[in-house]
């Protein structure tokens, strides 16, 4: 790994973490695009690969608890009321206790799934069919969404569909924020919410992901042996491009549709499918 493609994956990873575009697929796609034009083996994944991803996700969450430090302080402060009053009424104590509940859900559903999920990262052509599928999902979403009346506040109901939804993008090419923000809008949430709800939710999952794998994958000689300049910067890069990202989605979303999304989703889906089919 050079500094280029450090800077490289770092952009791709905070742009596609927070579009509904699947930020999995496009480190897969840009990774296995650079083995192709290098000729080396896309079976062919170290150990520094796997721990820089993470680390990309990383720099994407901070940017997230940075974004959202306002309303992360609010909601804690309104469930440790809720907690010690025992009126569990106000939405922002139900927002936090529907995160962590619905952070259990995903784990149960994402843990099956990691294996083979792990395994699609040399099988791009499968990752690009399941974007496809996330294409799919954008548009069906929106023209459904349209039919519904519209409510700003998340339910109990609405929290555990987004959770499976978010367990079900452990497979790369099924977007994250694609599938929670459009199962908000399958349930009736607006765009702004579902979209604010679905970045709430993604930060108990990706901190524990950053923390789980170096812990039980990895040894200390391992991590020394890394270049920790170029995986720093591809970090911060990600974290940098991320915030800006949160920041004009959530403006885009509240007036724009979707289906731009899911036009994209479908031609990248489509024309890497083919390239790494024919690059097996």
């Amino acid at each position: 790994m050079n500094l280029i493609q450090a800077i490289l994956m770092g952009i791709v990873q905070g742009l596609s973490e927070f579009l509904p575009i699947s930020s999995s697929a496009h480190l897969v796609f840009t990774s296995n695009f650079y083995k192709v034009f290098k000729g080396i083996e896309i079976a062919d994944q170290s150990s520094q690969e796997i721990f820089f991803d993470i680390m990309l996700h990383l720099g994407t969450l901070i940017a997230v608890l940075i974004f959202f430090r306002k309303d992360i302080r609010i909601i804690l402060k309104a469930m440790w009321k809720a907690l010690k009053t025992r009126d569990y009424s106000d939405i922002n104590a139900k927002v936090g206790f529907f995160i962590l509940f619905g952070t259990i859900i995903t784990v149960l559903i994402a843990y099956p799934l990691h294996e083979f999920a792990e395994q699609l990262v040399f099988l791009p052509f499968v990752v690009g069919l399941l974007l496809l599928i996330t294409g799919g999902i954008l548009f069906l979403s929106e023209y459904l969404s349209k039919k519904a009346p519209q409510k700003h506040e998340v339910d109990g109901k609405t929290a555990v569909f987004m959770s499976i939804a978010q367990g079900l993008a452990a497979l790369p090419g099924l977007s994250r924020s694609g599938l929670t923000i459009a199962t908000g809008l399958f349930c009736g949430l607006d765009r702004t919410t579902a979209a604010r709800f679905s970045f709430l939710l993604s930060i108990p999952i990706i901190l524990g992901a950053s923390m789980v794998y170096p812990i039980v994958k990895l040894d200390l000689s391992e991590l020394l042996s890394y270049n920790w300049f170029e995986i720093i910067v591809g970090t911060v890069v990600s974290g940098l491009v991320g915030y800006l990202c949160i920041k004009y989605f959530l403006k885009f979303v509240s007036k724009f549709s979707l289906n731009i999304f899911g036009i994209y989703c479908i031609i990248i889906g489509i024309f890497t499918s083919v390239f790494f089919y024919m690059n097996r």
